[in-house]
């Protein structure tokens, strides 16, 4: 596949086989998200893998779809709000670089906004210089919803003078 249909392809997956993935994979596609743009290279971003216990803690309605792998991913918030801002977008194109990279080798991810909750990041154990972007969950797809049609970008755009 090459790029533009892994994007186009990949899908939000809310079931997962039992089938377990390669931890050392799972590491190797973390290091290589770590190219995702970062103003300074400040790599704000922060793995936090989820054992059981804390994964019961966080009380998922869908169990992350029982995904084989759980992490949370931190961004530590910087000095000022504007490099708050930018460590934000980074660890988003972080993510954003892992999910690709996960979809490209038949792992599917789950990006929840579970974690992001007082309770979530006490459960966490999120410092108070950083914030929780979100826990991704990532297995073998169980089963995959179609494409959905996307706006057209000519909507989405507009030029200035």
């Amino acid at each position: 596949m090459n790029i533009s249909e892994i994007i186009k392809n990949r899908r939000t997956i809310k079931k997962f086989k039992e089938e377990s993935i390669d931890g050392e994979k799972v590491k190797q596609w973390l290091q290589t998200a770590t190219y995702a743009p970062n103003h300074k290279l400040t790599e704000p971003w922060e793995i936090v893998f989820i054992g059981p216990e804390t994964r019961a803690a966080l009380n998922h309605k869908l169990n992350f779809g029982n995904a084989p792998v759980l992490f949370a991913v931190l961004s530590h918030k910087g000095r000022n709000e504007l490099e708050r801002e930018e460590n934000l977008a980074a660890v988003a194109c972080f993510v954003q670089n892992f999910m690709l990279l996960a979809w490209e080798n038949g792992v599917g991810t789950f990006w929840s906004s579970a974690g992001a909750s007082p309770k979530g990041k006490q459960v966490l154990q999120v410092p108070a210089d950083y914030d929780i972007v979100g826990v991704i969950a990532a297995g073998i797809p169980e089963e995959m919803k179609e494409v959905k049609e996307r706006t057209s970008i000519d909507l989405k755009i507009k030029h200035l003078k």
